[in-house]
């Protein structure tokens, strides 16, 4: 039903089907629970015909028969969504009524279903009824409770204030003349502070120069103007925030963006665009040649910049037939897909299964229905291929990096490789790697893992990113073939010229430009020093850890998975100390079983070779969400229900996991280690459960309980705690971020939030003490276990075990070595009565 008057207008939309109406961001699927496609309701249907919500033309008729789209009045597109991954039944149960073109009247049928098929093969039998331009609306008013298909209303979409809007031609805005003030033009550095301020808004942003129109939000699409001082632009912004745009970013621009030797920009016209407009970055060292950013991957190099920037794919915005468009979407996926197994393959065959992981998730990208119903939804608007995929991809990659936890976050660069792979295909240009010269640091705005896979380590010593953290696969990657690499660099990296020499430092994640010559014989000395120390820590590493008077220290890895365990060996691990269990997780549709698990932890059991082996359980919550464990969003999941809170809440996945544990056999000592815990009732009622799951499975073997502490409540009440588990894990860093309020991968805090800070020592103190008084023993596994100058401390405050990353099991053992008990001590006596963490690493200096 559409009701208007005047310029005001609403429209009805009927249920589809009979059922009870769910709140959208209730669906277990992120797709629609966070409204990727558009925005609407979800029905548990109770009968088996899809029907019109409104009269209007079928424009898509998705070719697996599970989802259809209307055009209704006043050019409202609505996706009528059958069940939740039902696109994998590949049409089975479903069949269509109405073909694409075809007109229909509200409460036509549109698909059949066959319920109980759907019931046994599909994820959810939920139906979404989702409005994909809504923003072309004032408000969306879903209706409550059970409702009747073609009779109720189940969704009102209300025009009034965006159809004024659009009246008084509030969708397109242009800015005055603007001319460029910056000395050099518009550069490398001003462009990115151009493009990040712009991403903050929805609205498309073009910087336009004559004739000629660059994307504002993209740093190589505005360099491309090639704006010289005194060039006259315009910016143009179309959307719903199209005027907070131009108006936030015409006096920064006008006012050079913060560039050296350029006047300052205006003050806003009012506090609102003030509050929308971002600060102008400013440098992070008070030494004009030190670039700082976060540590991506350590080691110390001195090459010669190459700068990567990429030409913008262009690609047309209208398609042709919507049915043909698909079709060449899909062969690009297809292709993509091949390229992707060929590359695991060769991975695989290089004994390089960790890279190979990495290609695998990027396959299971390609897969995801909910990308592939936002292209689809694209073209049957009339858009190409080539445009609906980068909407697509673009679209959840800008969602994705949005999300406040880092790892998740760190995936969106996983997802725009991808995009760009297919896009490559789409187009007939394929991202190929450029020809690097000889001793070069690679300094780019981003880089994906595509591009860190195929670097030539024959020619690339490291590389600097504006973009990523420490997490992220490209970090990953690096680490994996010991490339030094820096995250979150300055934003005047992108200006260095080609051929500068400089000095990547990717332990302190800083880079340094123009060293004297001293400097560098210093560096390249350094080097061949730190090569020689580490032939012989390697040639010692399967000697034990011990202080020089005889202390003994139990030296363990951290693992993600089998080929880890086998490396950690070959390294001198005398087991591990930290399985982070969420590798079997992430990245897939459905929990895995209690038997895929039990064959895993089983595998990586016997790669030890009957060494200790502790798995810390899944840890989860609103910050990481799956896809098969719906959670409401949370204002703040940091400090929500995640980790054990959420296994306590919901018990199913935790049991299926604690029984696969507690199958491994052939351990020396096994052990169950629960994240993120913070009270004693939540460690109590988590044994109870390893205890009852323990009965059932009438294990004898005995089995260690014990806790991350990672929240300063588990560290104040070690004392406590001690009487309930077996031992301690301290998780610094976790435990430093909660204690400093500080997010470790935040590019400005990071080096800051330093776990060698007094206060998070003096917790660790304070959990050793705790836990020593009642036999029982703590170790640590954050990245300060594998931090060389924080060894000697943790030694000294009575640390009892080491689980490090698996590359440093042999200078941490070493370093071990190096000290006596009473050293120790005394180092960690001097360290607690420090003021910051600084002062605390000057009582070590490194020998490198």
């Amino acid at each position: 039903m559409v009701m208007c008057g005047g310029t005001m207008a609403r429209i009805e939309l009927l249920a589809p089907v009979d059922g009870v109406l769910v709140p959208l961001e209730q669906v277990p699927d992120p797709v629609f629970a966070e409204r990727m496609v558009g925005d609407g309701v979800s029905i548990d249907p109770l009968n088996e015909v899809l029907t019109a919500p409104c009269a209007g033309t079928v424009t898509q008729l998705h070719k697996a028969g599970h989802a259809v789209t209307l055009t209704g009045p006043e050019g409202v597109e609505v996706l009528l969504h059958i069940g939740l991954d039902t696109v994998a039944l590949k049409g089975e149960g479903f069949r269509p009524q109405v073909s694409e073109g075809q007109t229909v009247g509200a409460g036509d049928p549109l698909i059949a279903f066959d319920a109980d098929h759907l019931a046994t093969h599909a994820k959810s039998l939920l139906t979404q009824m989702v409005v994909t331009n809504a923003d072309r609306t004032s408000a969306l008013i879903p209706a409550k409770g059970a409702v009747r298909a073609g009779t109720d209303v189940a969704l009102t979409l209300d025009f009034g204030a965006a159809r004024a809007e659009a009246e008084a031609g509030g969708e397109r805005v242009v800015s005055q003349a603007i001319l460029i003030p910056n000395p050099t033009g518009l550069h490398a550095r001003p462009a990115a502070v151009l493009a990040n301020m712009a991403k903050r808004f929805k609205a498309k942003v073009l910087l336009q120069r004559g004739d000629d129109q660059a994307n504002a939000k993209s740093v190589v699409s505005i360099m491309g103007l090639n704006l010289e001082q005194g060039a006259k632009v315009v910016l143009v912004a179309e959307g719903p925030d199209a005027a907070a745009a131009v108006a936030a970013l015409e006096p920064e621009l006008a006012g050079g963006l913060g560039d050296e030797g350029t006047a300052p920009a205006p003050a806003p016209a009012t506090t609102e665009i003030a509050a929308a407009a971002a600060p102008i970055p400013k440098p992070r060292s008070d030494d004009p040649r030190l670039l700082v950013g976060v540590s991506a991957s350590p080691g110390l190099v001195v090459g010669r910049v190459f700068q990567l920037r990429r030409k913008e794919i262009e690609i047309p915005e209208l398609g042709g037939e919507p049915f043909a468009e698909r079709n060449r979407l899909a062969d690009a996926v297809e292709h993509a897909r091949i390229q992707l197994e060929a590359l695991q393959a060769e991975l695989h065959a290089q004994a390089d299964p960790a890279k190979a992981a990495i290609f695998a998730a990027h396959q299971e990208l390609l897969d995801d229905p909910g990308l592939i119903d936002v292209a689809h939804s694209a073209i049957a608007k009339g858009k190409s291929a080539e445009f609906a995929w980068r909407e697509a991809y673009t679209q959840q990659a800008a969602r994705l990096a949005a999300l406040p936890n880092e790892l998740l976050a760190a995936r969106a660069n996983d997802l725009r490789d991808v995009g760009l792979r297919v896009l490559g295909i789409l187009t007939g240009q394929p991202i190929e790697a450029p020809q690097l010269p000889p001793d070069t640091v690679l300094i780019a705005e981003d880089l994906t893992p595509s591009d860190t896979a195929s670097l030539d380590r024959g020619r690339v010593l490291g590389f600097c990113t504006v973009g990523g953290g420490a997490t992220s696969h490209v970090a990953i990657l690096a680490r994996a073939v010991d490339l030094p690499a820096v995250a979150g660099i300055e934003p005047r990296a992108l200006d260095i010229a080609d051929g500068t020499m400089v000095v990547v430092d990717g332990a302190r994640g800083t880079l340094r430009i123009d060293p004297d010559e001293a400097e560098i014989e210093r560096i390249r000395s350094t080097r061949e020093r730190a090569a020689a120390r580490r032939e012989v820590d390697l040639a010692a590493a399967h000697e034990q850890a011990a202080t020089t008077d005889g202390h003994r220290i139990m030296t363990v890895a951290n693992v993600g998975g089998v080929a880890d365990a086998r490396e950690a060996v070959r390294l001198g691990g005398e087991g591990v100390g930290l399985l982070r269990s969420e590798f079997l997780f992430l990245e897939r549709a459905t929990a895995p079983s209690e038997d895929e698990q039990a064959r895993i932890y089983q595998e990586i059991a016997d790669a030890l070779e009957g060494r200790p082996l502790i798995v810390r359980t899944l840890d989860v919550g609103g910050d990481k969400p799956l896809p098969y464990l719906p959670l409401p969003k949370e204002e703040n999941p940091f400090l929500g229900v995640r980790g054990v809170r959420l296994a306590i809440d919901r018990p199913e996945i935790l049991r299926t996991q604690i029984r696969a544990i507690l199958r491994v056999r052939g351990c020396t000592r096994l052990g169950l280690m629960f994240p993120m815990v913070s009270a004693l009732d939540e460690i109590r009622s988590l044994r109870s459960v390893v205890e009852e799951e323990r009965d059932k499975l009438q294990r004898t073997e005995p089995v260690e309980v014990g806790i991350m502490v990672e929240v300063p409540s588990a560290a104040i009440m070690a004392r406590q705690f001690a009487a309930e588990v077996d031992f301690f894990s301290v998780g610094t860093n976790d435990l430093t971020q909660y204690t400093l309020a500080m997010d470790r991968g935040h590019p400005k805090l990071a080096s800051k939030a330093d776990a060698m800070n007094p206060a998070v020592l003096r917790l660790i103190a304070q959990t050793v003490e705790g836990a020593h008084a009642h036999g029982k023993w703590v170790g640590v596994c954050g990245g300060i276990a594998s931090d060389i100058q924080a060894v000697p401390i943790l030694v000294g405050l009575g640390v009892d075990e080491f689980s490090v990353s698996v590359p440093a099991l042999p200078r941490v053992k070493a370093a071990i070595r190096t000290y006596s008990l009473d050293q120790c001590k005394d180092l960690a006596a001097t360290a607690l009565a420090q003021d910051h963490a600084a002062a605390v690493r000057a009582l070590v200096p490194l020998d490198f």
